[in-house]
């Protein structure tokens, strides 16, 4: 009997091991399945492509909310997100499809400057939702720490995005990707990325619920940056006095470069009562950055 009873188990144990690999290698085959036909299905080339379960993720949990004068504010449901059993799949995906990307694909201004907004917007929402002390959200970017200490990476310094063979941060993304050197040696280096890029909070030009794609970018970067300047926690004026927002005081530098100075800059891509209003400044002010998470009850136009 008990020799028996061992062969059954050794029958249960082969049967749960042949299982848990069928299911690996099932899992696999849909992971494949997917990406492919995503990609088969996805326009606007391979930046499009690269980006579908992402985009899913916006489309799922954004909410974008047109103020007065066509301002913008965005927000993301992150509690919805992870209340969700099937966002960690779509992260998963996301995530191992990037780090197979071949970003020699990357081959002009626009799939690149397209690809790489896309990766810091998704990896900066992979990050508050994948690292969470006890299973609580933080309450903002800043809340992993490093933004008074020199002796500790803060959330944009940290490498653990993988992108092709290299692991990236989110700083190697936005200022030395987007904003770098390379970029600026092809001509490709853009201010108007300061309005495309998000970092999670509520003082930062909003999320937009569509991916970038290099048939879009540079409608999306105009659009992003003019409708800042219609969005009083971006621009505002006070008499005289005009007050914006701390991207201008940070990288004064970028936008100096394009166009002089930062009311030139305004100046370009703002609408016309903008323009008017601005012209007239006499000084600028900046306003304090607001760091809290950018999720609906952070913001008063959601309430």
């Amino acid at each position: 009997m008990r020799e028996y009873c061992r062969y059954r188990g050794k029958q249960t144990a082969s049967v749960v091991i042949h299982i848990f690999f069928l299911y690996i290698g099932l899992a696999g085959l849909f992971f494949a399945f997917a990406v492919n036909v995503w990609g088969a299905n996805a326009s606007g080339g391979p930046v499009a492509a690269a980006f579908q379960p992402f985009e899913t993720l916006l489309d799922r949990y954004l909410t974008e909310k047109t103020l007065e004068n066509d301002g913008l504010v965005s927000a993301f449901d992150y509690r919805a997100a992870l209340d969700d059993p099937d966002t960690q799949r779509i992260l998963d995906m996301q995530s191992q499809y990037l780090a197979g990307f071949d970003i020699s694909a990357l081959d002009n201004r626009e799939k690149a400057i397209a690809f790489w907004n896309n990766a810091y917007n998704f990896f900066m929402i992979y990050q508050i939702l994948t690292e969470r002390d006890g299973g609580r959200i933080v309450d903002s970017v800043w809340d992993y720490g490093g933004r008074y200490s020199p002796f500790h990476s803060n959330v944009f310094e940290r490498k653990r995005f993988t992108i092709g063979d290299t692991t990236y941060s989110l700083d190697d993304m936005e200022k030395g990707m987007l904003l770098g050197d390379k970029f600026q040696a092809k001509g490709w280096k853009d201010a108007r990325v300061h309005f495309t890029v998000n970092c999670a909070a509520v003082g930062c030009p909003p999320l937009r619920a569509d991916i970038y794609t290099e048939d879009n970018i540079d409608a999306l970067m105009t659009e992003n940056t003019r409708r800042a300047f219609n969005t009083p926690r971006h621009l505002r004026m006070e008499g005289n006095t005009l007050y914006v927002t701390e991207l201008f005081k940070w990288y004064e530098a970028d936008f100096v470069a394009e166009q002089v100075s930062i009311k030139d800059f305004i100046r370009a891509y703002a609408d016309d009562a903008v323009i008017d209003r601005v012209n007239t400044a006499t000084r600028i002010r900046y306003f304090d950055y607001d760091w809290s998470l950018n999720r609906p009850e952070n913001f008063p136009e959601f309430q």
